[in-house]
Parts: C-alpha cells; structure tokens; sequence
C-alpha cells in the first residue's frame, strides 16, 4: 500500500497532538484551584463512548469485512476475533506488567487529585510514589495507543482524526494525574511539566515506529488485523481506565450522557 508524504506527515502530526495532550493535562493542574469535576466526568465518559463506538461499529466491522474478502468467510472471521482479543490481551499484560501505586489505568477519583476539604491539590497519598515511575508507566500505555491512531489514520483521516480527539481527551485528566507526584517528589513545576509531556511523546514514537518496521509490510490484510488489534486496545481502555475513573469523580448520570454523547456524535460523524 503507497501513501503519500502528506498523507504520513498528517497522521504523524494527529499522533503528537494526542500524545502531547497529556502535557496540556499537566499544565491545567497549576492552574486549577478546584476541580471541575462535572465537566472532567463528562469528558471522560465522552471519550470512552467514541473509542467504543469506534471499536465496534468501525474498526472491527471494516477488519472483519476486509478479511472475509481476501480470507473466506470462516478464516476471516477467526483472524479478525483472534486479533480483537490478541488485543485486548496485549493491553491487559500491559496494564498487568506495571505496579498498582504506578499505574496511570488504576481509576483515580478526586481524593487521588485533590483535597475535599480544601479544593487543592493533595500531595497526602502520592508523595511517596516515584513520579519518574508514574511518568515511564504512563508512556508504556501511550505506546499502542499511538499505533491506534496512525493507523486508523492512514485508513481515513476523519476516523483517525476521531480516535486522535478522543485520546487526547483521556491523556489530558492522565497528565493532571501525572504532573502533580512528580512536582511534589522533585520539588520543581518545570520538571514535572517536561517529564509529563515526555510521558506523552510515547504516541508519536509508536506512530515512528510503525511507520517505519510496518508500512513497508502494510498490506490490506495486515492493515485489517492491525485495526482488530486496535479495536481489543482501545475497547479494553475504555472499560479498564476511562469509565471506572467517570464514575469514581461521582457523577454517575452525567458519565452516562458522555458515554451517549461521545457515541452519537461518532455515528454522525461516521455517516
């Protein structure tokens, strides 16, 4: 499969700007004197309702097809489950792989950010956690989600621009997460700030690299087993991460209006 030059750079420029969205995240956090935990709800359960719509009415729907095409009716099938699965499964090892107290996909709710007493930020229960960790465990989930969007890209610019929009969305609440153990533990804002927007620089370097060890094997078979995979990550990240930390901020109702919204916009959208 031949893609112009544009066409990469574009999709490589929609990658970083869902990878740096986690350093957007960090700033917000020293701007806030309290959060707004309605509107961070919303947007989560947003997010997570685009990348399942996306999941399973696009990407697995359109691998499947593709492979039935050029595979037969059963052996397509088979490869699009396996691959769907295989994905979800390299997400879960992923998400296993890393310790709790430094995993950006354990739900954080409000008393993990900030303080109900006061509406600051609390340092009480993550100071003794290694920010540089926490930065590291948050570009190792940045990674396939990286892969995701280029690839999705590469297939349609309005469904990689989608996928792109929703996981900045869901870096942004990660980067506020992530920036304020690692300014208490090295005792400088700058710090925190560059190693949270490094964190995020993992999507485009899964992008880099799957340009340049996939695309010269890309192939509309391979391209459809990639989408299955992609489909198993972002499905198991939105169930794994996004919703439980919706619900976690307390406002149940309005998590499930993200979820409805996020996915009628995408139906819209895709039509």
């Amino acid at each position: 499969m031949n893609f112009s030059n544009q066409e990469l750079i574009t999709v490589f420029l929609l990658t970083t700007f869902a990878g740096l969205a986690t350093g957007i995240g960090g700033m917000i956090a020293y701007f806030m004197k309290q959060s707004n935990t309605k509107m961070l709800t919303f947007s989560l359960g947003f997010s997570g309702g685009v990348m399942v719509y996306i999941s399973l009415v696009e990407l697995f729907n359109d691998s499947k097809s593709s492979l039935i095409a050029t595979q037969g009716e059963s052996w397509g099938s088979w490869i699009a489950l396996i691959a769907f699965f295989g994905g979800i499964a390299l997400a879960a090892l992923i998400d296993y792989l890393i310790p709790e107290d430094e995993n950006p996909h354990e739900a954080r709710g409000p008393e993990d950010i900030v303080d109900s007493s006061s509406g600051e930020f609390s340092s009480t229960k993550r100071i003794k956690r290694s920010g540089i960790l926490f930065a590291l465990a948050i570009g190792i989930h940045n990674f396939p989600e990286g892969i995701a969007t280029f690839a999705a890209g590469l297939d349609s610019l309005t469904l990689g621009t989608s996928i792109a929009l929703a996981v900045a969305v869901h870096n942004i609440p990660e980067g506020m997460a992530v920036s304020v153990p690692l300014f208490y533990g090295t005792g400088s804002r700058k710090k925190a700030l560059f190693y949270t927007f490094l964190s995020g620089l993992a999507e485009p370097i899964g992008a880099l690299i799957a340009m340049v060890f996939l695309l010269p094997f890309l192939s509309p078979t391979l391209l459809a087993i990639l989408f299955s995979a992609v489909a198993g990550i972002m499905v198991f990240i939105s169930f794994d991460e996004l919703l439980p930390m919706a619900e976690r901020w307390g406002h149940h109702h309005i998590s499930i209006l993200g979820i409805i919204a996020g996915m009628l916009i995408m139906a819209l959208v895709l039509i």
